[in-house]
């Protein structure tokens, strides 16, 4: 049984990025999402990322919020 936590900082340590505040905000805004992509079409990326996303949002209901406000992020920063 998982019982981690499963914030912003956790899931990008999960994606294997940097998870301290100022390299969360590079990221965000280093890498919008154009309109309509979904978070795992992104093409910044690995293959084992998009996986990891993919499943966190099918399969695991604790991921899925800290994905979810991923990609809300991701969007916004592209406005």
């Amino acid at each position: 049984m998982d019982i981690g936590t499963h914030d912003l900082a956790a899931l990008f340590s999960q994606l294997g990025l940097a998870n301290d505040e100022q390299s969360i905000c590079r990221f965000i805004e280093s890498h919008p999402l154009s309109a309509g992509m979904t978070i795992g079409d992104a093409p910044f990326w690995t293959a084992a990322q998009v996986e990891m996303l993919q499943q966190a949002f099918t399969d695991d209901a604790e991921w899925a919020e800290a994905v979810d406000t991923l990609a809300t992020l991701l969007a916004a920063s592209s406005k």
